[in-house]
């Protein structure tokens, strides 16, 4: 990753041609015995891992399909790379691929590119360079979504305003059928230092949330705060941990921990 400064924007390369996992094919992984025998509660995947081969989307079909067999949530994070997919049919195959997969969803992680990429919604009143982020419009976006996918339990979307590559205003919404919309305190001005990784960090902070405390509101601010936090730190693995996440959650985070 180039993380970029000011007005040179970020670049990412996405280098995993002939990686193990690239590799992968149906029924080398014996997914019973992971979601039933082992008790795994959660599973998640994405777009970047069925965009890597041929094989990948299969392979996580066939994990979805076994997680919902025996009980266990399952996640998506839509990640459009442009750059992945056009080695295996471009952005057609990845709408094909994504709206099927889509079917085996419970909890449904993107932004506002993902969304209309690997699934075909727009978000009105946004353009290329997101110097405008309407809530309403991602809320009506979502409604358009959940309408369409009813197996989705929640929906989660970042909203990242690019002011420079060093400056963004960053926030968060989520939707569960069961409570409504909840929206992340917004972080306006937020420094960053390397974006590479926000939007994973995101995903498990709202994932966490959801597992830890089943409050919706609670977990998209720990997906908002964590997401934040990576993004000031290099590289695309989070540093934070909970304790942190949770101070800044809380808004106590800025203070020196001797």
């Amino acid at each position: 990753t180039e993380r970029g400064y000011g007005v040179r924007g970020a670049v990412g390369c996405s280098d995993r041609g002939n990686t193990a996992v690239s590799q992968m094919r149906p029924g080398q992984v014996d997914w019973d015995h992971i979601f039933a025998d082992l008790g795994v509660r959660w599973f998640h995947t994405g777009g970047i891992f069925a965009a890597l081969s041929d094989t990948t989307a299969e392979v996580a079909r066939e994990a979805m399909e076994s997680a919902h067999r025996h009980g266990t949530i399952v996640s998506y994070d839509l990640n459009y790379r442009s750059s992945l997919w056009k080695a295996i049919g471009g952005q057609a195959r990845a709408q094909e691929v994504n709206t099927e997969l889509a079917r085996l969803v419970d909890v449904m992680i993107g932004n506002e590119e993902d969304f209309t990429a690997s699934l075909g919604f727009t978000v009105e009143g946004t353009d290329a360079n997101l110097t405008e982020l309407p809530v309403e419009s991602f809320k009506r976006m979502i409604d358009e979504v959940q309408a369409a996918y009813p197996n989705f339990s929640v929906i989660g979307t970042t909203l990242r305003q690019v002011r420079t590559a060093t400056v963004n205003d960053w926030g968060a919404i989520a939707w569960s059928r069961d409570t409504g919309f909840a929206q992340a305190t917004q972080r306006d001005g937020l420094e960053i230092l390397d974006r590479v990784g926000g939007g994973d960090s995101f995903a498990s902070g709202l994932i966490h949330g959801l597992m830890e405390f089943g409050d919706l509101e609670l977990a998209v601010n720990y997906g908002a705060a964590h997401g934040a936090l990576a993004m000031t730190t290099p590289g695309d693995t989070s540093m934070a941990d909970a304790d942190e996440v949770r101070r800044l959650v809380e808004g106590s985070g800025l203070r020196i921990q001797r």
